[in-house]
């Protein structure tokens, strides 16, 4: 295995990413965002860049922000349970295809649910944090990143 750079070194060395990855996601005070719904959407589109260390990041997140633990159990199968409110899904699905844009487009109607119940200016928040955590999967995989395992 070859070493790669590490966590910290790349932090120290690179600090203005750590910096503008951060200031992406500002969230207004009219926002409909709320923190447990952020750390659902980032943990969600973890779960389909398959980065272990921003899975248990926040999935830790999410505990110490009083999510259930039954709930993060069963987040990859969103779709066929009924424990996620209406906005979640709507943001869940907004994750999964802006992460799996790759694959296919975004249509007209997914673009008009999300901002039917978001509106503008949280779509476009709810939009960089997605941008924010699909960039940290790709530091976080390419570089190997560890998550501390307790």
């Amino acid at each position: 295995m070859t070493n790669r750079i590490k966590q910290s070194e790349f932090y120290s060395t690179h600090p203005h990413i750590l910096e503008h990855l951060a200031g992406l996601v500002n969230v207004s005070n009219t926002s409909q965002l709320s923190e447990n719904l952020i750390h659902l959407v980032r943990l969600r589109a973890s779960q389909i860049n398959q980065c272990g260390f921003c899975q248990k990041m926040h999935a830790d997140e999410a505990r110490a922000a009083g999510e259930k633990q039954a709930r993060l159990d069963v987040l990859s199968a969103w779709k066929e349970l009924d424990c996620f409110t209406n906005e979640e899904r709507t943001a869940l699905e907004w994750t999964e295809a802006l992460t799996l844009i790759h694959s296919s487009t975004i249509s007209d109607d997914i673009y008009s649910k999300v901002e039917s119940v978001f509106g503008k200016q949280s779509l476009v928040e709810l939009t960089t944090v997605v941008l924010q955590i699909n960039s940290w999967n790709r530091i976080a995989i390419s570089l190997q990143f560890q998550p501390e395992i307790d």
